[in-house]
C-alpha cells in the first residue's frame, strides 16, 4: 500500500475550492459541533488532518466527505476561521475527480474553459443532428413528432442513458475499490452487501441524512434545506424516468386533460426543478447561508443549466399547446441542446454525480460497520469457547 506523503495535496485541494485549510490547528471543535460525525467518522477534523499531512492515498479511501451535508455549523463556530465545511465540499469535488478514470471530472472542476467548452461542444453536436436528420417542419399545424420522430429520439435517449450509466457506474466501482477493497482490512462476506443494500435505496429516496442537518427544526415544511433538496432530487428523478423510460407517453401529439398523470407529473417535476435551481442560485447571490459564502464554478453551472432546461421545456409545452409550429420546433432543439450536455457531462463527471456517491457512501459505511460487528462477535465467541 502506498502511504507516501504528498505536500502538494493541500495546494491541489485549493484548485477545487478549498479555503483556510492551513489555518486549522486541529482543535476538534468542528467534529464536536457536527450532528453527523461519529467516533468512527470524526469529520471534518479527520479529513483536514489528512490533507495537512499530505496523506493522499488515505484521503482517497475516506467515506467521511460524503457523509457531510454542509450544514455550516462547523465553519460558523471554527475559532480560526478555517472553513472546515468548505474543505469537505472541495474534498468531495476532488474525490469525484479521483473516482473518474477518464480525467474529465478533474478537467471540468479545475478549468472553466474545459467545462464550458465541453457543454458548448455537446450542444453543437445536438444542433447538428437536427440540422441533418430532423424530419419536415409542418407549418400549418404543430407536428412535433414529425419534426422529431419520437422513436428516433427515444433511441437517442437510451444511448445517452447507456453512456452516462456506464461512466457513472464504472466511477462508482472505483469508489468501491478505494473505500472498501483498499480501505478495509476486515473481510466482508457477500451476504452483508445484500442485507445492507436497503440503506442504498432508502437514503437515495429519502435523503434522510440531510434531515439531521436541520434537526433543530421539526416537520417537512420547516426543514427548509432538506425539503428543498428532496424536492429538487424528486423532480429530477421523475423527469429523467419520464424522458428515458416513457418518452412515447410523454412526447405525444395528444393533449391530455389536466388531471392525467402525464400532465401533473410533468408539472410537478417542472415546478420543483425550477424552484430548486432558483433557490440554489439565489442563495449563492445573497450569501446568507454558510454553505453559499464560497462558490465554485460548478456551483453555478449546474443550476444555470437546470434553469435553462426547465424554461426551454416550458416553452416547448406552451408553444405546442398554442399550436405555434416554428417556435415549438426551435425551442425543442434548444431544450435538447441544453438537456443533453447537462445529463451526459454533469451526471457522471460533475456536481450531480454526488447524488449517487452519497447514498453509496452511506451504504458502504453500513457494510463496513456490519462486517466489523460480525468480526468482533466471532472473536468474542471464539474467546469464550477457548475459555
Amino acid at each position: 500500500m502506498n502511504n507516501r506523503l504528498d505536500p502538494k495535496i493541500l495546494k491541489e485541494l485549493k484548485e477545487y475550492g478549498a479555503v483556510g485549510i492551513e489555518k486549522c490547528f486541529n482543535c476538534g471543535n468542528c467534529t464536536a459541533t457536527c450532528p453527523l460525525a461519529t467516533d468512527d467518522y470524526p469529520f471534518p477534523r479527520n479529513v483536514i488532518r489528512r490533507i495537512q499531512l499530505g496523506q493522499r492515498e488515505h484521503l482517497k479511501r475516506q467515506l467521511d466527505p460524503w457523509l457531510c451535508y454542509y450544514c455550516g455549523d462547523c465553519s460558523n463556530t471554527c475559532p480560526k476561521g478555517a472553513e472546515p465545511g468548505e474543505t469537505m465540499m472541495s474534498t468531495r469535488r476532488w474525490l469525484t475527480a479521483q473516482y473518474d478514470w477518464t480525467g474529465l471530472a478533474r478537467k471540468f472542476y479545475t478549468s472553466a474553459v474545459w467545462e464550458i467548452g465541453a457543454i458548448l461542444f455537446v450542444a453543437f453536436c445536438v444542433v447538428l443532428l437536427f440540422v441533418f436528420f430532423a424530419g419536415p417542419m409542418e407549418t400549418d399545424h404543430t407536428a412535433l413528432n414529425t419534426f422529431a420522430p419520437v422513436h428516433a429520439v427515444h433511441i437517442g435517449d437510451w444511448i445517452m442513458a447507456g453512456f452516462l450509466s456506464f461512466f457513472l457506474l464504472t466511477n462508482i466501482f472505483r469508489m468501491y475499490l478505494f473505500t472498501i477493497v483498499q480501505g478495509e482490512r476486515t473481510p466482508i462476506p457477500i451476504s452483508i452487501y445484500i442485507t445492507e443494500a436497503w440503506h442504498l435505496i432508502y437514503h437515495f429516496i429519502t435523503q434522510k441524512s440531510f434531515d439531521k442537518c436541520d434537526e433543530q427544526q421539526k416537520g417537512f415544511i420547516k426543514k427548509t434545506r432538506w425539503r428543498n433538496h428532496w424536492l429538487l432530487v424528486s423532480g429530477y428523478v421523475i423527469m429523467l424516468i419520464m424522458i428515458v423510460g416513457f418518452l412515447p407517453w410523454f412526447q405525444t401529439e395528444n393533449i391530455y386533460p389536466i388531471y392525467h398523470p402525464q400532465r401533473w407529473l410533468g408539472y410537478y417535476a417542472t415546478i420543483v426543478l425550477l424552484f430548486g435551481a432558483i433557490d440554489s442560485l439565489w442563495g449563492r447571490i445573497k450569501k446568507t447561508h454558510q454553505m453559499h459564502r464560497f462558490s465554485h464554478m460548478s456551483d453555478w453551472i449546474f443550476p444555470i443549466l437546470l434553469i435553462l432546461t426547465t424554461i426551454s421545456g416550458i416553452l416547448v409545452h406552451g408553444f405546442r399547446y398554442l399550436d405555434m409550429p416554428l417556435p415549438t420546433y426551435y425551442s425543442y432543439v434548444i431544450h435538447l441542446a441544453v438537456l443533453v450536455p447537462m445529463l451526459v457531462l454533469e451526471v457522471p463527471f460533475g456536481k450531480w454525480s454526488h447524488l449517487a456517491y452519497r447514498p453509496f457512501a452511506i451504504y458502504f459505511q453500513h457494510v463496513k460497520a456490519k462486517a466489523l460487528e460480525q468480526e468482533r462477535t466471532s472473536e468474542a465467541f471464539a474467546s469464550t469457547g477457548s475459555d
